[in-house]
C-alpha cells in the first residue's frame, strides 16, 4: 500500500475511534481507543518514513518533538473553524494573520520548494517545524508522501499552539507537542477529537486545563519559533545563527532583564504585550473575551503582503497603523559644510547659514525606540526597509534624492537599507533566501532595539538657489525586495505596498537660519544628543561619541547614564582612567546603579582588581538575575581566580538563559576539563567548534563586496551617501557614495 493511502486509511480509523463516544447522554472522557489508534497511525507512518538524520531524530533539522516520540494523526489537530464555534472573533482575526497563512502563501511555498528540489524534502523539516507543524509531526515530510493536504491552509492553527506542553530556549521549533485536545477528562487525561460545544461549556475548567498553560503568556513561548539556527544537518557546513528575536527582546529595555540598555522602560513588555494587544469586541462574539475585550489573534507585525494577496483589508489597515505607531524617531540632527570646520547641531536649536553652491552634509539620526528587537528582525535578507532622503528647492525641483524606487520597482541600490547580505561559497548573493547555502554576512545594517544609526547625506546647494530648501528623511518598509517577490510570484514588477513608518522634514533657508524654540516633533535636546552619541559609539567614533555624551551631561547633570555613557565610550576606546572617573560620577548620582556597576567591574578587572569586580558583578546579578552579561563576566572573573566550581556555576547559568552562548561553550570546555569532567568538556568543545565563526568565511564577503561596489560602503559603519549631480533625474539616476 502506498504511504499516502495507508496514512489516510489509518487517519480515517482514528477519526472514527475519536468520535465513537459522542453518543447522546454520554460525558466526555479520554479513550484508550484513541491511544491505540495513534500508535497504529505512528507505526504505519514509521514504516515508510525516511529517518535521514537518525532513527531517534524524526524531526531534524527542526528541534520539534512529540510527547511520546510518535507521529500524530493530522486529523487530531482540529480545524480553526471548529474552535470558531465559540471563538468567532479569535478565528476571524487568526484567519487574516501570518500564523494562519504560514504555509500556504505562494512566496513561502516557492522558497521551501526550492530547498526541497535542491536538497530533498527531509531538509524542509527545518522550516515546517514552525510553518506547518501538522505536516511535520504527522510524518508527511518524507519522500512519497502527499503534498496537497487538507490541513495546509490552516498553517499554525489553534490546536497547534494550544497543544504545546513544554518549550526550551534553543529555538528552531524547540517545543514538545502533546496530544491535541480541547478538554481533559475527570482524571486530567486529554480527550482526543471533537467535543460537543455544550460539553465544553459545562466544564470550562477542563477546557482551560486542556488548552492553556501559564507559559503561553511568556516571550519564551514565542521564542521557540522566533529564534532559529541553521544547523549542520541543514547546510552540511556548520551551525549558524539565523534569527534571534527572542534573545534581542531578552536583552532589550522592554524585557527589563538586562542592565545594559541605554534607556529604561517603566514596565515589562512581552511579545504578547505588543503583538496581542487586547481589543474591544465589535461585531463578532467570543467566549474567550474578558470585560468585552480579547487578546488580539492578528499578531500584528510587518507582514503587509498577506493581507494584500488575500484581500484582508482590515488586517492591512491595522498592520500599517501598527508599523507607523511610534516605532522610529527620525531626527535631521546636524549639518557640516565643506571647507568649514565643526558640526552644526542640533538643528533647530542653533543658528547656521548656507549659501548657493555650498557642499552640505546632513546627519540623520534614526532611533529604534518602539521595537523590542532589531529592524528588520531576523535574518531577513529579502525584506526591505530603507531611508529615503530627498532635498527639494523652493519650486519643488529635486536637488538630491537617495532611496527612491526605480521604474522597474527596484530600490535605488545605494540606499541606506536596514538589511543584511547573505553570501555563499561562490562569493555571490543568496538572492532567493537560500539560507541553507549561507557562508557569511557581508554586512548587517539592521538597527537594534533602543539604539540609533547615523545616515549621512552630502549634496550641493544649487548655484541659483533662492528662498529655501526642504529636506525630508523617512523610513520606508515593504515586505520583500523586488527581485525576490518577482521570482516568487513569477511576475515582473509584482506590486507591494510601501509603508512610510516615520519621517521628518526641515526647511533650510538660503542665507541665515536663526535658532528656534524646541520643536514638538523632536525629542528633548538632551535625548537628541544622547541618540547621536549612541550612534557614534556603535560606529566606533569614540572621540565624537564622548563629546556627544558630554553635551548630555551638560544638559542633564542629574542623569547618571550620561556619565556611564561617557565611561563606556572611553572604555571601548581603551581609556580606562577617564572611564573610571565618569563611572564614579554616575554612582555618586545613582548609588548601586546596575549599569554603572557592570562597567565599573570591567574597568576594575582590567586594572587587576578582580575581587572588587566580582563584588560589583554580584550586585548586578542580584538586581538582574537573568542578565547573561553579568553571569558571563562573573564566570570569567572566577575563572581568572581559578575558582572553577564558581565559574562553572556562572557559565551554566548563562547557558540556562541562552543555550548557544559561545563564550559559555568555550570556557566550560576548559573548566569541565580542569574539574575532571572529560565527557562534558568534550561536548562543550564540540559545540564551540561547530558554532564559532569560520575564520575563512570573510573571504566570501570580501569577494562579494569587491564585485558590488555600489553596496560596499554599506559595510563601513561610518560612510556618506553623496550625490553632487544636481541635474540627475529621479527616475533613471542612481546615487553615489
Amino acid at each position: 500500500m502506498q504511504l499516502r493511502t495507508l496514512l489516510w486509511a489509518i487517519s480515517a480509523a482514528t477519526a472514527i475511534a475519536a468520535v465513537a463516544w459522542l453518543l447522546p447522554g454520554k460525558t466526555a472522557h479520554a479513550s484508550e481507543d484513541a491511544v491505540a489508534a495513534r500508535h497504529a497511525y505512528s507505526e504505519a507512518a514509521t514504516a515508510k518514513y525516511d529517518y535521514h538524520f537518525g532513527p531517534r531524530e524524526p524531526f531534524l533539522p527542526s528541534n520539534a518533538k512529540t510527547d511520546t516520540g510518535e507521529f500524530f494523526d493530522p486529523k487530531t489537530f482540529l480545524s480553526a473553524s471548529y474552535c470558531g464555534h465559540c471563538h468567532q472573533e479569535a478565528q476571524h482575526e487568526w484567519r487574516q494573520s501570518a500564523h494562519s497563512n504560514s504555509f500556504r502563501a505562494p512566496w513561502y511555498t516557492k522558497n521551501v520548494n526550492l530547498l526541497m528540489s535542491t536538497k530533498g524534502v527531509e531538509f524542509a523539516r527545518h522550516c515546517e517545524g514552525c510553518h506547518n507543524p501538522t505536516a511535520l509531526l504527522s510524518g508527511f515530510m518524507t519522500k512519497g508522501a502527499a503534498t496537497k493536504r487538507f490541513f495546509d491552509d490552516d498553517g499554525v492553527t489553534c490546536t497547534v499552539c494550544h497543544s504545546i506542553q513544554s518549550v526550551d530556549k534553543r529555538g528552531t521549533g524547540s517545543y514538545v507537542m502533546g496530544q491535541a485536545a480541547v478538554m481533559v477528562d475527570e482524571a486530567g487525561k486529554p480527550i482526543v477529537g471533537k467535543v460537543p460545544d455544550a460539553e465544553i461549556l459545562a466544564h470550562l475548567d477542563r477546557h482551560s486545563a486542556a488548552v492553556m498553560k501559564d507559559f503561553y503568556r511568556s516571550s519564551q513561548f514565542c521564542g521557540v519559533c522566533h529564534k532559529a539556527a541553521l544547523p549542520r544537518s541543514l547546510n552540511d557546513y556548520k551551525w549558524q545563527r539565523a534569527l534571534f528575536v527572542y534573545d534581542e527582546w531578552q536583552m532589550s529595555s522592554f524585557a527589563k532583564q538586562s542592565p545594559l540598555p541605554f534607556y529604561v522602560k517603566d514596565s515589562v513588555s512581552t511579545c504578547q504585550t505588543c503583538h496581542m494587544l487586547r481589543e474591544k469586541l465589535t461585531t463578532l462574539p467570543d467566549a474567550g473575551a474578558k470585560n468585552g475585550t480579547l487578546a488580539s489573534h492578528r499578531w500584528l507585525g510587518g507582514n503587509t503582503l498577506i493581507p494584500v494577496y488575500y484581500k484582508y483589508d482590515e488586517q492591512l489597515a491595522k498592520t500599517m497603523a501598527f508599523l507607523r505607531n511610534g516605532v522610529f524617531n527620525v531626527d535631521i540632527f546636524a549639518l557640516e559644510k565643506e571647507g568649514t570646520p565643526g558640526v552644526v547641531a542640533p538643528l533647530g536649536s542653533v543658528p547656521f547659514s548656507i549659501a548657493p553652491n555650498d557642499v552640505v552634509t546632513a546627519s540623520v539620526v534614526i532611533q529604534n525606540k518602539g521595537i523590542a528587537h532589531s529592524h528588520v528582525p531576523e535574518q531577513r535578507d529579502m525584506y526591505e526597509s530603507w531611508v529615503e532622503f530627498v532635498v527639494k528647492d523652493a519650486a519643488g525641483n529635486i536637488v538630491s534624492h537617495s532611496g527612491f524606487i526605480k521604474p522597474d520597482g527596484y530600490l535605488d541600490e545605494r540606499a541606506h537599507s536596514f538589511t543584511n547580505r547573505l553570501v555563499n561559497v561562490q562569493g555571490t548573493l543568496n538572492d532567493l533566501h537560500q539560507v541553507w547555502a549561507n557562508r557569511v554576512l557581508a554586512y548587517n545594517n539592521t538597527i537594534q532595539s533602543g539604539r540609533s544609526q547615523i545616515v549621512r547625506y552630502q549634496f550641493r546647494v544649487p548655484k541659483n538657489a533662492t528662498g529655501a530648501l526642504t529636506v525630508t528623511a523617512r523610513v520606508n518598509y515593504r515586505r520583500f525586495d523586488q527581485h525576490f517577490i518577482d521570482w516568487a510570484m513569477s511576475k515582473q514588477h509584482y506590486d507591494m505596498p510601501i509603508v512610510e513608518m516615520a519621517a521628518r522634514t526641515r526647511t533650510f533657508s538660503i542665507g541665515d537660519n536663526a535658532a528656534g524654540a524646541p520643536d514638538p516633533q523632536d525629542n528633548k535636546e538632551w535625548m537628541r544628543w544622547n541618540n547621536y552619541g549612541i550612534a557614534l559609539l556603535d560606529a566606533q567614533q569614540y572621540a565624537e561619541s564622548v563629546r556627544a555624551f558630554e553635551q548630555v551631561a551638560r544638559l542633564r547633570a542629574d542623569y547618571a547614564d550620561a556619565y556611564t555613557n561617557i565611561a563606556l565610550a572611553n572604555f571601548q576606546w581603551e581609556k580606562y582612567p577617564p572611564s573610571r572617573t565618569n563611572l564614579e560620577k554616575a554612582l555618586a548620582i545613582s548609588p548601586n546603579n546596575a549599569r554603572a556597576l557592570y562597567y565599573m567591574a570591567l574597568v576594575e578587572r582590567n586594572q587587576g582588581n578582580l575581587d572588587a569586580a566580582i563584588v560589583d558583578l554580584n550586585k548586578v546579578a542580584e538586581q538582574f538575575p537573568e542578565s547573561r552579561d553579568a553571569h558571563r563576566e562573573l564566570g570569567f572573573s572566577y575563572y581568572q581566580q581559578r575558582k572553577y566550581d564558581l565559574a562553572r556555576g556562572e557559565y551554566e547559568r548563562v547557558q540556562a538563559i541562552d543555550p548557544d552562548d559561545l563564550a559559555a561553550h568555550y570556557n566550560l570546555s576548559i573548566i569541565y576539563r580542569r574539574l575532571g569532567m572529560k565527557e562534558k568538556a568534550a561536548e562543550q568543545a564540540a559545540m564551540f567548534a561547530d558554532q564559532k565563526d569560520d575564520p575563512t568565511a570573510s573571504t566570501y564577503a570580501l569577494e562579494f563586496l569587491r564585485k558590488h561596489t555600489e553596496v560596499a560602503a554599506e559595510s563601513v559603519a561610518w560612510h556618506t551617501h553623496s550625490d553632487l549631480d544636481a541635474g540627475r533625474a529621479e527616475a533613471g539616476g542612481t546615487g553615489q557614495h
